[in-house]
C-alpha cells in the first residue's frame, strides 16, 4: 500500500521530492519575455512542482550551459524560449538524449525532433492582419503619393523575425505605392531600434511608417521619432502587445500591434510538463495561439494590462 501511494504521487522524484521544472527563455531585458518566464515558472510551481528561471540574453552559448546546468542539476523538464531556431536545436537535442522534455514557448526550434512540442504564436496570420490594417490607414494618401515606410526586424535567426515580415509583405507587396525604403535589424531590442531609425530618418527623412517586428522595438522607434519632431507623421505599428505599447495605443501614439498571449503559452507549456510527468506521450509537435489585431479604434475593448 505505501508504494502505492508513494508511486501516485507524480509530482514527485524517485527520491521522494518535488520534480524540477526548469524555464529557459531567451532573455529578460523585455517585459514581455518576463511575463512569459514567470508565467511558465508560477504555473509550473502552482502544479506542485519547484522551478528555477534562467537567462539566456539572446545567446545560444550561454543557452547551452544553462542546459547543461539543467542536465547535471536533475531538472525533469525544461519549459524553453529559444535564442536561435537552428542554433538552439543542439541544446533541445541534448536534453532529449538526456531522457528531459522540452516544451518550447512562443518561439521555436527547427526540428521536429528536438522538443517535445511547441507552443507557438500564429506570427505570420497575425502579420497579414496588420499588413492588411497598415494599408487600410494609409492607402487613401497612397493614391496622390508614394508611401515610404520602414521595416525594423528582430533576430535574424529566430523564425519569429522572417513569419512577421513575411505575414506582413504578403499583403503590403501587393499596393506598388508602398515602397520599403529601409529594411534593417534591430534584435527586438528597443535602444537599439531607437538608434536604427534615427540613422535611418538621416538618410529618408521622408518616412510615413514604421513596422516593428515587437513591442520593444516599437517603442524605440516611437522614441526616435518624438526626437526628431516627427511622432505626429509617421505612422508605428508594432507585434506583441507589450504593456507600454498598449498603453502607447491608448494614448493615441503608437498605431496598431498584434497582441500575443504569453500568459497563455507559458501556462500550456507547464500544463504539458505536469501531463509529461503523468504520463502522456502523445503531444502535437506544434500548438498555434491565435494573435489579436489591436488598434485605437478597438483599445477600448482591452482592460488596462496588469503587472504580474
Amino acid at each position: 500500500m505505501l508504494l502505492l501511494l508513494v508511486g501516485s504521487c507524480t509530482n514527485k522524484s524517485s527520491t521522494g521530492q518535488p520534480k524540477k521544472v526548469a524555464v529557459i527563455v531567451s532573455t529578460l531585458n523585455n517585459p514581455w519575455f518576463v511575463v512569459l518566464a514567470e508565467t511558465a515558472a508560477a504555473q509550473a510551481k502552482a502544479l506542485g512542482y519547484k522551478t528555477k528561471i534562467f537567462d539566456s540574453q539572446n545567446n545560444t552559448a550561454l543557452e547551452s550551459d544553462h542546459f547543461e546546468n539543467a542536465i547535471v542539476s536533475g531538472f525533469n523538464a525544461i519549459l524553453l524560449n529559444p535564442t536561435d531556431s537552428d542554433g538552439s536545436i543542439v541544446n533541445a537535442m541534448k536534453a532529449k538524449e538526456a531522457g528531459i522534455p522540452v516544451f518550447c514557448m512562443d518561439r521555436e526550434v527547427n526540428s521536429p525532433q528536438a522538443a517535445t512540442c511547441q507552443i507557438l504564436s500564429d506570427n505570420y496570420s497575425g502579420c497579414v492582419a496588420i499588413g492588411k490594417y497598415f494599408v487600410q490607414t494609409l492607402r487613401t494618401k497612397a493614391k496622390d503619393t508614394p508611401i515610404n515606410y520602414v521595416e525594423i526586424l528582430g533576430l535574424v535567426g529566430d523564425n519569429n523575425t522572417w513569419n512577421r515580415s513575411k505575414g506582413f509583405h504578403s499583403v503590403v507587396d501587393q499596393y506598388p505605392n508602398f515602397k520599403m525604403v529601409a529594411q534593417q535589424s534591430a534584435d527586438f531590442d528597443r535602444n537599439k531600434a531607437m538608434e536604427v531609425l534615427e540613422s535611418i530618418l538621416q538618410a529618408h527623412p521622408d518616412v510615413n511608417a514604421v513596422f516593428c517586428g515587437n513591442d520593444a522595438m516599437a517603442m524605440g522607434a516611437y522614441q526616435a521619432l518624438v526626437a526628431a519632431g516627427k511622432a505626429n507623421d509617421v505612422g508605428v505599428f508594432g507585434f506583441d502587445g507589450a504593456d507600454d505599447v498598449m498603453n502607447s495605443i491608448r494614448d493615441g501614439k503608437i498605431k496598431a500591434t498584434g497582441l500575443q498571449s504569453p500568459q497563455t503559452m507559458a501556462k500550456t507549456a507547464a500544463e504539458y510538463a505536469d501531463e509529461y510527468f503523468k504520463g502522456k506521450r502523445d503531444f502535437a509537435k506544434k500548438i498555434p495561439v491565435a494573435v489579436e489585431l489591436v488598434d485605437q479604434a478597438n483599445i477600448k475593448d482591452y482592460s488596462t494590462p496588469k503587472k504580474l
